[in-house]
């Protein structure tokens, strides 16, 4: 799955732009003008979407780009976490069971799954090939 996703920007009465995500609702955010209200929704978005694992929550799926929408990615790393999660989800595979499979502790594992937590994009590559994923990693025009 691809961890980008449409966004509302719009102006404010008073100044500014705010952000809100019709598929993540809890991402809402603003800035002074269109190139900080943009980089605030990647934070946003990259929050919101670890509040979803902390609560062992399906992650959302974007909808395609609508007209007037922009489309804002969370960073490699947090897309990396969320893949793997997502896959233990699928394949009902615990943070024990997955250590087991990597030869860590469970603390390492929690660790790599965390989108807030920081952690080396090689070791959570090397966990998403232990559970039969891949990262791609795409350029995009702004």
């Amino acid at each position: 799955m691809r961890y980008a996703y449409p966004c509302v920007l719009a102006d404010e009465e008073e100044g500014g732009y705010s952000v809100s995500f019709p598929n993540v609702p809890e991402a809402l955010t603003c800035g002074d003008d269109r190139d900080e209200a943009l980089a605030m929704a990647e934070d946003a978005l990259a929050v919101a979407l670890g509040a979803y694992v902390q609560c062992r929550e399906e992650i959302p799926s974007p909808d395609p780009v609508a007209p007037g929408q922009e489309i804002v990615a969370v960073p490699t790393v947090v897309a990396a976490k969320l893949a793997l999660y997502s896959a233990m989800r699928e394949q009902g595979l615990t943070k024990v069971g997955l250590a087991r499979l990597m030869g860590l502790s469970e603390g390492a594992v929690r660790k790599l799954v965390n989108p807030s937590h920081r952690s080396h994009i090689g070791q959570v590559e090397k966990a998403l090939r232990k559970v039969g994923r891949r990262l791609i990693v795409e350029d995009a025009t702004a």
